[in-house]
């Protein structure tokens, strides 16, 4: 009966926000293969009301229409592909779109063959601006954000992370039930001194082996770089309730892994107390077992929705060439398409009318790499950590929200776009501070 009011209630507040939704009328004279620029990300203004060095370069926060994007001037190195050598800073250039496949993007093994979702955004005209509101609304979320009833722990299952960065060390997931170095399985779960995750690839405890790591200490960094301590970045995520767990499948010198260690990995999430899980990995081909243990799987995943395909780095519609896991038909399962900062659909971007749930901000977006370093990477990889942030706030926000209410309300409290419309299921951009809003009303 509760939970029936709760779904009631939700219904009538997510229609109260769409009717006061600002429709953002972008996209219609942009095309697919012009919807971002060269490297530099120059913030003359900002709106985060955090204390960090770089708070100000982070548009997906906090948009006010000022971000210029420059070739030849960026700052911090920008990756073009996931292994491939980054360009230095003040070196960037334009990228060519085009239809082959794509070196460094592709990894394979023990039967399935997983691309990190990841690519580099580039535009023919050589420059694109910024629109003002194209972000996740997130200063509202945290206002209104109460320091979280339940603990969430987040699952970021792809390459290892740099545990050890300066601005990474407030959310990482530690197993208080592990003793460091002992060589003993204190806890009992098959894996000897697993304090800080595992590593599933090399099936060992070191969930951060170097620079083949940067993806995934990307999307950490995205969820919970420390805010407020004036270094670097800020992550989403506020407050101590909210914790990543790094689990490392793919690695090498050319990004391969496989199902079983996957599969493998979200086993050890759901059994380690993970309820959220992000999944910035795709496959073109489908994936029984992969799907099954989903489907048996108590986790919200949050999954990139994908970047072309192995021929061609052009989006796709996943309506039409599936993308999975994001293509699974889930009930939990959100699939995110990468929006850029002037509003449309990154042309890398796949989408999907049906099969693609809401989109978030992917294209340039600046976060921790090894070393304690930054860089920016573009991609549905760089879109799906920011829905995760949103939904392990939501969850841990209400102890009686269900995970399959967290997914109702994020899909039900997006900024609606016009450049969205029919592109995506929900029609809109992930609202961070609409979400935080829908979740205190069901109070």
């Amino acid at each position: 009966m509760k939970d029936m009011m709760k779904r009631e209630r939700l219904a009538g507040i997510g229609a109260m926000l769409a009717g006061a939704a600002l429709s953002v009328g972008v996209g219609n004279t942009v095309s697919a293969s012009g919807e971002s620029g060269p490297a530099d990300c120059i913030y003359t203004a900002a709106a985060v009301s955090v204390n960090e060095a770089l708070a100000g370069e982070q548009w997906a926060l906090s948009n006010d229409g000022t971000f210029q994007m420059e070739e030849g001037q960026n700052q911090f190195p920008v990756f073009d592909r996931p292994f491939s050598t980054p360009f230095n800073p003040g070196m960037w250039k334009m990228p060519e779109i085009g239809v082959g496949k794509r070196p460094g993007n592709e990894w394979s093994g023990g039967g399935r063959v997983f691309r990190r979702d990841f690519l580099a955004a580039g535009t023919d005209s050589g420059q694109s601006s910024a629109v003002a509101g194209i972000d996740i609304n997130a200063e509202q979320g945290w206002n209104l954000y109460n320091g979280g009833e339940r603990e969430v722990t987040i699952a970021v299952i792809d390459t290892g992370a740099d545990i050890f960065h300066e601005d990474l060390g407030d959310i990482v997931w530690v197993n208080q039930d592990e003793i460091s170095g002992n060589g003993i399985d204190d806890d009992g779960n098959g894996y000897v001194d697993d304090v800080y995750g595992w590593n599933f690839y090399n099936n060992n405890n070191q969930v951060y082996t170097g620079s083949e790591d940067s993806h995934g200490t990307h999307g950490v960094g995205t969820i919970g770089a420390s805010a407020d301590n004036g270094t670097g970045i800020t992550g989403i995520v506020r407050g101590d309730k909210i914790k990543v767990m790094v689990l490392k499948v793919l690695g090498g010198t050319d990004g391969s892994g496989d199902t079983e260690s996957l599969i493998q990995a979200i086993r050890y999430a759901e059994a380690n107390g993970a309820s959220v899980c992000n999944l910035s990995l795709s496959t073109e081909s489908y994936d029984q077992a992969l799907y099954d243990a989903m489907t048996q799987s108590g986790m919200l995943f949050i999954a990139a929705a994908g970047n072309g395909t192995s021929v061609s780095e052009l989006g796709v519609d996943d309506d039409l060439i599936p993308s999975y896991p994001a293509s699974f038909d889930l009930d939990n399962i959100i699939s995110v398409a990468n929006i850029s900062y002037d509003g449309t659909l990154h042309y890398s971007s796949n989408y999907g009318a049906l099969s693609v749930d809401l989109a978030a901000p992917g294209t340039y977006i600046l976060s921790t790499t090894p070393d304690g370093g930054y860089s920016y990477m573009t991609g549905t990889s760089m879109a799906a950590p920011m829905v995760a942030a949103a939904a392990a706030m939501v969850y841990s926000y209400d102890s009686d929200i269900t995970l399959s209410q967290v997914k109702e309300i994020l899909l039900g409290s997006v900024t609606p776009l016009n450049s969205l419309s029919g592109k995506v299921l929900s029609g809109g951009l992930l609202n961070l501070g609409a979400a935080m809003e829908m979740a205190a009303a069901l109070n």
